[in-house]
This record gives C-alpha cells, structure tokens and sequence, in this order.
C-alpha cells in the first residue's frame, strides 16, 4: 500500500514532467498576490481601530 498513488498524483506528475515552467509561473502568480510591501500607517490604523472581544460572544450583556 505504500506505494500507491492516486490518479491524480499520477496526472500531476505527469503535467509537470510535460510542462516544466508550471511550477515558476505559480510562484510569480502568487508573488503578485500575495507577497504586497505592508503600509505601516494602514496597519497601525487597524490596530488603533481593534475592539476588544468578549469573553462569551454570544452573550447579551
């Protein structure tokens, strides 16, 4: 059982192996995503703004 693999391991080992530039295209792709330079005063904005949250959310008090 060690050795199995799923279709789908199998087709995406495949892909890669066929096309080899995926992976470094995914990378950029969440590079302009994700990886953004933070905005200091934005940031101590929100926390400025921060609300303490209750112990019991759901409480009415």
């Amino acid at each position: 059982m060690a050795n199995y693999e799923s279709e789908i391991t199998k087709f995406l080992k495949d892909y890669k192996a066929q096309h080899p530039d995926v992976e470094e295209r995914q990378r950029e792709g969440r590079g302009r995503l994700w990886d953004k330079p933070q905005d200091a005063e934005l940031l101590e904005g929100f926390r400025a703004g921060r609300v303490p949250q209750k112990p019991y959310v759901y409480s009415a008090d």
